[in-house]
């Protein structure tokens, strides 16, 4: 696999437009990180890392309107990829949606959101919008 963080917003993504209640995603570190503050930010009920024998994988748990059953996640894409890498500084951080959304900063304080990135001063690769 050439892009593991692609693949895992694919998933999520198809999940989420299929409507089912959990999703599972091959385990990483960044992975986990996504799913942290996919969690944080609402998007997701519940996450859980499983440990298994060949691989660990992580269970989602995926958030919708109680009465639609509209997905929180209304649309989540990737920005930076392995071909064409996103750099952003603090003066140039995107605002999704109009500050209704998010973007997913990695940088040197870890993976945190734009409106983190502003607070701390970092700049960092953008590495998904979702709103």
């Amino acid at each position: 696999m050439t892009d593991p963080i692609s693949d895992f917003l694919t998933r999520v993504r198809n999940a989420s437009m299929a409507g089912h209640k959990i999703v599972e995603i091959p385990a990483s570190k960044v992975k986990l990180e996504l799913t942290r503050i996919l969690h944080e930010k609402g998007y997701v009920i519940s996450y859980k890392l499983v440990e298994g024998t060949p691989f660990n994988t992580i269970k989602i748990a995926l958030k919708y309107h109680p009465e639609t059953k509209k997905s929180a996640i209304k649309k989540i894409s990737r920005v930076s990829r392995p071909g064409l890498r996103k750099y952003v500084d603090v003066e140039n951080m995107p605002r999704v949606l109009n500050g209704l959304g998010i973007a997913v900063i990695s940088s040197s304080k870890g993976m945190i959101t734009d409106k983190e990135a502003k607070e701390l001063n970092v700049g960092g690769e953008v590495i998904c919008y979702v709103y």
